[in-house]
């Protein structure tokens, strides 16, 4: 079984996972899994790791490489876990979905923090947003889990793609972050595209601005209606579009975003979304080169960016590569980047897990309405786990 977690610490599954044996690599040497809507990227084994960013967007530049695909930390100056695959395959077809395993048993080892401690964090920070020190903070929860059988990551992807009608799934190996993260995976299901590179075609689509859905029809359409029209909500999702306009604005000649966002659902959730469309100027510029610009988003972050990474590490501690984004990039440039929400941190082991769950936070935030909102997006990852929500409450 391995060692399992202390009840509190680090945020992240590395501090408690390291040491635990490494039980090989799933499906014939697959390391890399991304799902979506437009079909799906698979990529097989590793022929090289790159030590930073830069190398592998220079590789790319100089076209001394098929591809690369990997994960980009919160913290852009973390490590991030950056390779070129052995095989790298595209296909117009999505991941197979799967409906999730009957597990015996899933156990919540340690919730990061407690949900009455994240209410009071929440309150503190509005309270500094009103103050005038940011507009807009992110601010997550984790929740730490065991389940008795082993876990295949790729089957886990499955799982999380049955529970969206884009066949939304993914699934990263980070080995190639060194040594604090051998054996370990980051697994799930993110609606949120953080940049698309077609040629010179740019597409963003933003999300920010959340409420659960409910089973019933009356009460389902009344949620999404408050949403649409709620303030609180509208304002958090402008900053996140207002920066991806700045953020583009370098690469781009032309860049459309609609005024107000749509509504779009996942299995779980109602969402504001924006959908982006931009042109390159330059060509030469790649979809990992749009990703390092545009992450992390004020989706995950906040606003300012630099105030909000700075009190998200005074509350959090290090993320890790939550928040961060997962995605590819081919010999050409294009690529696809989605943010790396909606997932679990799977160990060594293959049977402790870390899923996180935040919100965007302003000074109009309720600090109780906060906490129901990470509850809700947690249902995503414990679904896919084959545990119920409702009995597993973090």
């Amino acid at each position: 079984m391995g060692t399992s977690p202390p009840p509190s610490g680090h945020r992240n599954p590395p501090d408690w996972a390291p040491n635990l044996p490494r039980l090989g690599t799933p499906l014939g040497g697959s390391t890399f899994l991304l799902s979506g809507r437009s079909g799906s990227v698979h990529g097989v084994g590793r022929e090289r790791t790159f030590a930073t960013t830069q190398a592998a967007a220079a590789a790319l530049h100089s076209r001394s490489c098929r591809g690369i695909v990997g994960a980009l930390p919160f913290d852009l100056d973390d490590p991030a876990a950056l390779w070129e695959p052995a095989d790298l395959t595209v296909s117009a077809q999505p991941l197979a979905p799967a409906a999730p395993p009957q597990r015996r048993s899933v156990t919540v080892l340690a919730r990061l923090p407690e949900p009455a401690e994240h209410q009071r964090r929440v309150g503190e920070i509005v309270a500094r947003i009103r103050a005038g020190q940011a507009q807009k903070v992110v601010l997550a929860r984790a929740v730490q889990l065991q389940v008795d059988e082993a876990i295949d990551p790729i089957a886990l992807a499955a799982a999380f793609a049955g529970g969206n009608t884009a066949n939304n799934a993914f699934a990263v190996a980070l080995d190639a972050a060194g040594e604090r993260y051998a054996g370990q995976w980051l697994v799930g299901a993110s609606p949120e595209l953080l940049v698309r590179r077609r040629g010179r075609s740019v597409q963003c689509r933003p999300y920010a601005g959340t409420a659960p859905r409910s089973p019933d029809p009356v009460v389902d359409e009344q949620r999404a209606a408050a949403l649409r029209s709620s303030a609180k909500d509208l304002a958090e999702h402008s900053f996140v579009v207002e920066y991806l306009r700045r953020s583009l604005a370098p690469f781009c000649t032309t860049i459309n975003a609609p005024t107000e966002p749509t509504l779009l659902s996942t299995g779980e959730l109602w969402h504001l979304a924006t959908p982006i469309s931009a042109t390159l100027a330059d060509p030469a510029t790649t979809a990992l080169d749009l990703a390092l610009a545009l992450s992390p988003t004020p989706a995950l972050g906040g606003t300012p960016s630099a105030v909000a990474s700075e009190m998200i590490a005074h509350y959090e501690g290090d993320r890790g590569f939550y928040g961060g984004a997962i995605g590819w990039c081919n010999s050409e440039g294009d690529g696809d980047w989605v943010v790396t929400i909606r997932c679990v941190g799977l160990a060594a082991d293959l049977h402790h897990l870390t899923a996180w769950a935040g919100g965007g936070i302003i000074a109009d935030s309720d600090p109780a309405a906060e906490v129901a909102e990470t509850t809700a997006k947690f249902a995503t990852a414990l679904r896919a786990l084959g545990a119920d929500p409702e009995t597993v409450a973090p």
